[in-house]
């Protein structure tokens, strides 16, 4: 074959796979176009996936949020009722049977009450005494209420001239300047108020229905007097719940009502509780109603004890210089928020096995202490903390759960806490949750139901004192009424420049000693 005919045969060739490489391209780009436009419109899906899922989550919550409202219904467990045809069971359950009086019911002698008698004879006309022969006595009982006693109790000061001296008599000296209250009167007010929740207006409609007239604005001016005898108190309070080695700490809002343009306005205020476990001390704090963390950062400093809380972010950057506890109820809360999902269920028992073997042993009883409890703890605790740790580190590694989702919530939520549930179990006598704290908040929950807000941000942190005081004292079995009538006469009597560290044995852990 001649030269130039090999050369045009090879350009045929070239010219073939030119085009066929053209029309390859064109294919490629054809596919390429296709590919691209499937990833977008997989993209697109994506995108209304998460937000179709987002939207749920929110109608979910909203749901699961009015559901609760309208249930309200208390986290005591309800005993299982034990048949009475069943000997054997309702033997171990069963308390003894009660004595029997009218009606089958036991009846209280109240030994706490006045007691008075009376001897009540026939009213028959043709009784005599002289002539009648005692056959017989027995003891009928009635409880009577008095309703709330008011005593204007005044006091004739006399003075005398002897010796050319005089002498006058002293009467009690009032706990306030300038005004007429018995401590006593006052801390009828504030153990209404603070207590049982009642509302100013509300207490004076109260004393005015038993027989005494008050403004509202007196009652309050009270209240706000004695913050003033009070602050150093408080302040002691505030230093004194330091001083325990072991703290627990929340926080919880109230309504309060604030000047805006225009008129008032009412806001979301925030009231911050840390209490001591071991003195029973409570201090309340509130700054202008702030969720910040440097309120609680601020108040907790240099402490160096132990901190137990839920996984608020401000409590959580505490572990760097304290050992921080978490509590077990809010994770458990967190599980159960999945509904009948079996894995986050099987989470719950593993945590309820924590509380069934904790209730088999109670400090202080029997024997038991603290570093019993320990013991024990390491025996039991080990193996169910690593079960538990491997089943989350599976349900966490789960490609299919869906970001925002209750189940992703409790997850990530207690892989967050765990070196803080894993603290709980170093020490015997650190408590399983933080229920007594939210125990303490529920004060503040019977004012947000009844009194709706606060009037200013400082009567908010006029509350706080006063919760402060009352909560100290019921953890201390003290009643507050006995307590605020003796300790508003003793600090009355106390100079404005009194250190400090001389109220410490005014507060309820020590008072009950004076």
């Amino acid at each position: 074959m001649k030269k130039d005919e090999i050369i045009s045969m090879l350009q045929h060739q070239i010219t073939f796979l030119q085009q066929q490489l053209r029309e390859a391209n064109e294919r490629l780009g054809e596919a390429n176009r296709k590919v691209d436009e499937l990833l977008r419109k997989v993209s697109s899906l994506e995108e209304l996936l998460v937000q179709k899922n987002a939207e749920e989550q929110k109608q979910h919550n909203i749901i699961k949020g009015l559901t609760k409202i309208q249930q309200n219904k208390s986290e005591k467990q309800t005993p299982s009722v034990v048949s009475a045809s069943d000997p054997e069971t309702a033997s171990q359950t069963d308390p003894k049977p009660r004595a029997k009086t009218n009606y089958g019911a036991r009846r209280k002698d109240h030994y706490e009450v006045e007691v008075e008698e009376e001897d009540v004879y026939p009213a028959d006309s043709r009784f005599d005494e002289m002539k009648a022969r005692l056959i017989d006595t027995h003891d009928v009982v009635r409880y009577i209420l008095v309703p709330m006693r008011f005593i204007k109790k005044i006091y004739h000061v006399h003075v005398y001239t002897q010796d050319g001296a005089v002498m006058e008599g002293k009467a009690p000296i009032a706990p306030l300047l300038g005004s007429n209250y018995d401590g006593s009167f006052i801390a009828g007010i504030a153990q209404l108020r603070y207590i049982y929740s009642m509302p100013v207006e509300r207490i004076v409609k109260y004393f005015s229905e038993n027989g005494f007239d008050m403004d509202k604005g007196t009652a309050h001016g009270l209240l706000r007097k004695t913050e003033a005898v009070f602050e150093n108190l408080y302040k002691a309070m505030g230093l004194a719940v330091k001083e325990d080695d072991y703290l627990a700490g929340d926080e919880t809002y109230h309504r309060v009502l604030v000047k805006e343009p225009g008129g008032k306005g009412s806001k979301k205020g925030y009231i911050w509780v840390v209490t001591a476990i071991h003195t029973g001390l409570v201090y309340y704090f509130y700054h202008d109603g702030s969720r910040g963390q440097d309120v609680i950062l601020n108040y907790i400093g240099d402490y160096g004890g132990t901190f137990q809380s839920d996984g608020f972010a401000p409590y959580r950057k505490m572990a760097a210089q304290l050992t921080r506890l978490a509590c077990l109820q809010h994770v458990k809360r967190k599980l159960l928020d999945c509904g009948d999902d079996e894995e986050t269920q099987g989470m719950v028992g593993l945590i309820n096995r924590f509380y069934q073997n904790e209730h088999k042993h109670t400090i202080g009883k029997d024997g038991w202490t603290a570093e019993k409890n320990l013991r024990w703890r390491q025996r039991y605790a080990p193996k169910i903390l690593k079960e538990i740790r491997r089943r989350l580190d599976r349900m966490a590694a789960d490609p299919e759960m869906l970001p925002k989702s209750d189940r992703h919530t409790a997850v990530h939520y207690m892989l967050n806490e765990w070196d803080a549930i894993e603290n709980i179990f170093t020490r015997g006598d650190y408590h399983l949750d933080n229920n007594l704290v939210e125990r303490l908040n529920r004060y503040i929950s019977l004012s947000r139901r009844n009194s709706l807000f606060f009037g200013s941000h400082k009567g908010a942190q006029r509350a706080a004192m006063f919760y402060s005081l009352a909560c100290s004292c019921r953890l201390n079995n003290i009643n507050f009424f006995e307590y605020i009538s003796d300790v508003i006469n003793r600090t009355a009597l106390m100079q404005p420049n009194t250190d400090i560290r001389e109220y410490r044995a005014l507060l309820p852990d020590k008072w009950k000693d004076l």
